[in-house]
């Protein structure tokens, strides 16, 4: 998170709070000053927090371009959301409940109230509980790949796509779409987010907030964190 200084005709107001996503070329912004393209860039509120601004950008974003860009969802279909607990699907799960979709999230047993909470009609146990009875969807956003992605690409029915963050997938469904993204910043689509965080309409899922110095520790958890881990540069 950063501070504008003033970035001439772009809609930044020299001294804003911004927030926003780097672009994937440019590494090196676990840094306590970062220079960042000002389109990449969309005000943040006074009354919302860094670390919330943080913890919404990318899941935000990913969740947004996957579900209506990829997706193309609409009211009245169906998301399967995968890992619908965690910092990408949490965010998946509410949006598309809000857009009127019928959401089934999947993810551990232990995640199934938090997933029915954020806005999931139905859950699925990946681990107890046979995926494949799920029926056919409208759409798969997919965050995890590997068998369970090959499984869901059998669930899209007619028409539908199957979205992924983990690469090309392995099968694509017979009679739909198979894409795969890498998220991009988005202003307006920032905005979007941020705005549904202020109303109440959007929740955060922060699983962990470490300081600098702490970052190579929480970036290599020995314990599994749901949610987004926050790097505080400072206090």
């Amino acid at each position: 998170m950063v501070t504008a200084l003033g970035y001439g005709t772009t809609g930044l107001a020299v001294g804003q709070q911004v927030f926003g996503l780097t672009d994937w070329v440019r590494d090196g912004t676990l840094a306590e000053y970062v220079v960042v393209e000002a389109r990449n860039l969309a005000p943040l509120p006074g009354d919302v927090d860094f670390t919330v601004g943080a913890s919404v950008a990318m899941p935000g974003l990913t969740a947004w371009q996957g579900l209506f860009e990829h997706g193309r969802l609409r009211a009245g279909r169906s998301v399967l959301v995968h890992g619908a607990a965690g910092a990408v699907g949490s965010m998946v799960t509410q949006l598309a409940r809000e857009a009127g979709a019928y959401v089934i999230g999947t993810g551990r047993a232990a995640h199934r109230e938090t997933a029915l909470d954020l806005g999931a009609q139905e859950f699925v146990d990946l681990e107890n509980d046979a995926l494949e009875g799920v029926g056919g969807v409208d759409l798969v956003f997919d965050v995890f790949g590997g068998e369970i992605g090959k499984r869901s690409a059998g669930l899209v029915q007619a028409g539908g796509t199957l979205v992924t963050v983990t690469g090309p997938p392995e099968a694509r469904p017979a009679d739909g779409l198979a894409v795969d993204f890498v998220v991009v910043s988005d202003r307006d689509q920032l905005g979007e987010i941020v705005q549904r965080v202020r109303d109440g309409r959007l929740r955060t899922n922060i699983g962990n907030v470490a300081a600098l110095d702490d970052a190579v520790a929480a970036f290599n958890p020995t314990e599994r964190i749901t949610g987004k881990t926050i790097i505080r540069v400072r206090p």
